[in-house]
């Protein structure tokens, strides 16, 4: 018997008052905000950011690829993204029972190069998400965010998801001081596996300033000749780097029941990815400086690291050369690469070959097991 069908990846559509209500005071006046542009509709603003947001791609579900890039007022969003009960009909018509919760806005606000600003704009985030959550626990499972501006303000903040009813923790791709292989944050993925609060990267972790040239096709200074399309391929990219520096670091190695997951990534890339692992350490430890391990690196990526992806094919049809049981599948709601509402159609295209268990894994179990729901 089919199980229902679980999101891995689901998104949140931020509104103002969720900083100029929650966020600490002395920092009131830099809020994000929302402004009307004419070309484009409703933007974030964010204050230390050089770029505005349009809001049309945030909340693009259900619109024709042609139809993306056209103007789109407050009014014409996904309310699904703000309103928790909007939320559970959009859940509802595209028969999905829960969705694991990721911020829109936040995949921003958690790049700003001011680490104090950026701690009191995550932890506002976390307290409207759990606001937003206490409607159905058990349809909208949170992911709080993590400044990771020093290892004990971090840990202070998983305790205080936790305490919220979060489900896990959403980290910057870049801390505020040595990066994450460093032994100084063993303390912090300690506190996680403690917490039971799965850490998560999603993609778009970006370049350490995001002010700067980026590979992101979403930054109006993002590199490319002539068609961001070039760097839209690149978005899997940090991703990549960080679950190497996971491995190669040994924070798996130290840390072994730490979970790791890697959002919106896709995963048909993943057996070439461990073999290639498999053949550096074999190959080239001996004159690159690494870690010692005591097992292959495949072994740690196909053991800690979880993958969720939405619209990959080709995940599907290699699945049995990885691990299937960290396979986990999303609708990406309301962003516009989700499958809503039509996830119900593309599911059984996807998984026309596979077994009754096999989708039961990747769409409900694994999720389930992952998050110890």
């Amino acid at each position: 018997m089919l199980k229902p069908v679980l999101s891995a990846d689901s998104h949140v559509l931020e509104i103002p008052e969720v900083w100029s209500k929650r966020i600490d005071s002395k920092f009131k006046d830099r809020a994000p905000y929302l402004e009307k542009n004419e070309r484009h509709g409703a933007m974030f603003v964010i204050p230390g950011i050089n770029f505005r947001l349009p809001m049309a791609l945030l909340s693009g579900a259900g619109r024709a690829p042609d139809k993306m890039d056209e103007k789109a007022d407050f009014e014409q969003l996904q309310s699904g993204g703000w309103d928790p009960k909007k939320r559970i009909e959009d859940q509802n018509r595209d028969s999905i029972a829960a969705e694991i919760l990721y911020p829109s806005i936040g995949m921003v606000l958690c790049k700003h190069p001011d680490h104090d600003y950026r701690k009191a704009c995550l932890d506002a985030y976390n307290l409207w998400l759990a606001e937003y959550c206490s409607l159905d626990r058990n349809r909208l499972l949170g992911i709080g965010m993590v400044s990771m501006r020093t290892p004990e303000d971090s840990i202070a903040e998983a305790r205080q998801i936790k305490k919220l009813g979060l489900r896990g923790v959403m980290l910057p791709g870049w801390p505020a001081a040595e990066d994450y292989d460093s032994r100084m944050y063993d303390p912090f993925w300690a506190a996680c596996v403690d917490l039971n609060l799965p850490v998560t990267f999603h993609h778009l972790p970006g370049a350490r300033n995001p002010n700067e040239p980026s590979d992101s096709p979403y930054a109006p200074q993002a590199r490319g000749v002539n068609s961001k399309l070039s760097s839209w391929m690149n978005l899997i990219r940090g991703n990549q780097d960080l679950l190497a520096m996971f491995v190669f670091g040994g924070v798996f190695e130290r840390h072994p029941r730490l979970k790791l997951i890697c959002a919106e990534a896709d995963a048909g890339w993943i057996p070439h990815f461990m073999y290639r692992m498999d053949y550096a350490y074999d190959h080239h430890r001996h004159h690159m400086k690494t870690e010692l391990l005591s097992k292959a690196p495949s072994d740690y990526f196909r053991n800690n690291v979880y993958i969720s992806f939405q619209d990959d094919y080709v995940a599907f049809q290699i699945r049995n050369l990885m691990n299937i049981r960290r396979l986990m599948w999303a609708n990406d709601f309301p962003h516009f690469d989700s499958t809503w509402p039509h996830s119900k159609e593309v599911i059984a295209k996807h998984t026309a070959d596979m077994t009754e268990q096999e989708k039961n894994w990747i769409l409900h179990d694994n999720l389930a097991e992952c998050y110890g729901l």
